[in-house]
C-alpha cells in the first residue's frame, strides 16, 4: 500500500486539485454548483479557511486556501466538504458512478476520487503561478476561447480588483506551450 506524505504547515497556503469519481462531469451542473457552495459554506463556518482562488470545471476543481494561524488540518476540511456535497448531491437527485467492492466495503460513494492533491505554496512568486494556473485552466481544457468567458472562476474577482486585464490569457496557445503556467506539476 502506498504511503502518502503530506506537508502540514500551520497557517499555510495550499493549492488543491479535487476530482470527481470516474471524472464524471457533475460539478458545473446547477445541482453540483449548489451542493458545492453549500458544502464549502458549512465547512468554513465550522472550520474556517480563506478560499483565495478557485476554478470549477465539469470533473474537477482547483483552489487555493489560506489556513488560519496555528491550523494545518486541510484533510478534515476536504473530508467534510466531500461528505456534505455527496449527501446533498444524492438527496437532490444526483447519481453516482459505479464503485469497486473495495470502495463499497469502506463505505465510500461514487461521487469523488478517494484522495486529493495538495501543494504547499512557498512564496509570492509561486502563489502567482498557482493563481494563473487556476484561471487559465478552462482555456487549457478547451472549454472556452477566452479566460473571461468561464463563469465558474475567481478570475472575475481578480480582474475586478485589477490583478488581471479582462483580456488576460487571450492568444495563449496551450497546445504549443504547455509549460507556460508551470506545466503539469499542478494537475
Amino acid at each position: 500500500m502506498p504511503h502518502y506524505r503530506r506537508l502540514y504547515v500551520p497557517g499555510g497556503t495550499y493549492f488543491f486539485t479535487v476530482v470527481t469519481a470516474s471524472r464524471r462531469p457533475i460539478l458545473t451542473s446547477e445541482l453540483g454548483r449548489s451542493c458545492l457552495h453549500e458544502a464549502l459554506d458549512e465547512v468554513k463556518a465550522e472550520l474556517p479557511f480563506d478560499l483565495f482562488a478557485i476554478v470549477l470545471l465539469p470533473d474537477h476543481l482547483h483552489c487555493i486556501w489560506n489556513l488560519p494561524a496555528g491550523d494545518f488540518d486541510f484533510s478534515t476540511r476536504w473530508h467534510s466538504i466531500k461528505a456534505a456535497f455527496t449527501k446533498w448531491y444524492l438527496a437532490g437527485g444526483g447519481t453516482e458512478a459505479p464503485i469497486s467492492e473495495s470502495r463499497r466495503r469502506k463505505g465510500e460513494r461514487g461521487i469523488w476520487q478517494r484522495r486529493f492533491w495538495e501543494h504547499l505554496v512557498r512564496d509570492e512568486d509561486e502563489l502567482k503561478r498557482c493563481v494563473d494556473y487556476i484561471h487559465i485552466n478552462p482555456l487549457k481544457h478547451g472549454l472556452v476561447l477566452r479566460v473571461r468567458d468561464w463563469a465558474w472562476s475567481s478570475f472575475h474577482r481578480f480582474a475586478a480588483a485589477g490583478d488581471y486585464s479582462e483580456n488576460w490569457g487571450v492568444g495563449v496557445e496551450m497546445e504549443n506551450d504547455p509549460d507556460v503556467f508551470g506545466g503539469d506539476e499542478f494537475q
